[in-house]
């Protein structure tokens, strides 16, 4: 398996608390991992510092062993999807998921090219000319999956991309990220769907106060985890 991001002894600290402490991790090409945790324990911030969002206190970020550290997000191999879409509300589909590519001087057909085929990877072909307050939550999430997948990222990371929307349109999100797993986009995923985790990832991390205190098989943390934590999280949410 190739190697395409590895986290070095990452600390990190707002203020008085230590939010990330001591973090090492490697994430594969082709894999989808998913980090469950409770509120508060670093999966955000983690996520932040691999996209570039935040910068560690100390340790490293590699991209198949180049040290990104200090890479500006728009410059990572990588792409992020929130939980409240970041969408621009004055443009349409279309000019929202053009929009880093027309900032990187990507050629106009190219451009038209590129957002088609997005749009077509997450079921709004021909929502092109649709203005971003017409659509729904879950529409509004898949235009953000688009406009991420058509900078052709190596790897696609995923804040919480459902905890906005209401239970009805979790399920579309859910069924894009599925797919994009079957096709083999190297994904990481910071959610609280249980379900969605334990049968489309590869891995589990499951992490608390800053520290990843388990990983690997969903099957084998959900069934039989080691942590007494992970055992108490898992008895509290399901």
């Amino acid at each position: 398996m190739k190697e395409l991001i590895r986290l070095e002894n990452i600390t990190k600290s707002f203020e008085d608390t230590d939010v990330l402490r001591g973090i090492d991790l490697a994430i594969n090409e082709n894999e989808f991992v998913t980090i469950l945790g409770p509120s508060g324990c670093g999966k955000t911030t983690m996520l932040r510092i691999i996209g570039g969002f935040e910068s560690p206190d100390s340790g490293k970020v590699l991209f198949q062993g180049r040290d990104i550290t200090n890479l500006p997000a728009n410059k990572r191999p990588l792409n992020t999807v929130f939980q409240n879409y970041a969408l621009f509300p004055h443009m349409n589909v279309f000019d929202n998921i053009a929009f880093g590519l027309r900032v990187s001087n990507t050629p106009e057909d190219e451009v038209e090219e590129r957002v088609r085929g997005a749009l077509k990877m997450v079921n709004l072909s021909g929502y092109e000319k649709r203005t971003i307050d017409k659509m729904s939550g879950g529409q509004q999430q898949r235009v953000a999956i688009a406009r991420a997948l058509a900078m052709q990222p190596d790897i696609m990371l995923f804040d919480e991309p459902t905890s906005a929307l209401d239970p009805e349109m979790v399920g579309e999100v859910l069924d894009v990220m599925v797919s994009l797993a079957e096709e083999g986009m190297t994904m990481i995923c910071v959610t609280h769907e249980m379900g969605f985790a334990r049968t489309v990832a590869d891995r589990l991390i499951f992490m608390d106060h800053g520290q990843i205190l388990e990983m690997g098989k969903p099957d084998t943390l959900f069934n039989s985890p080691r942590h007494p934590r992970l055992r108490q999280f898992l008895t509290q949410i399901l």
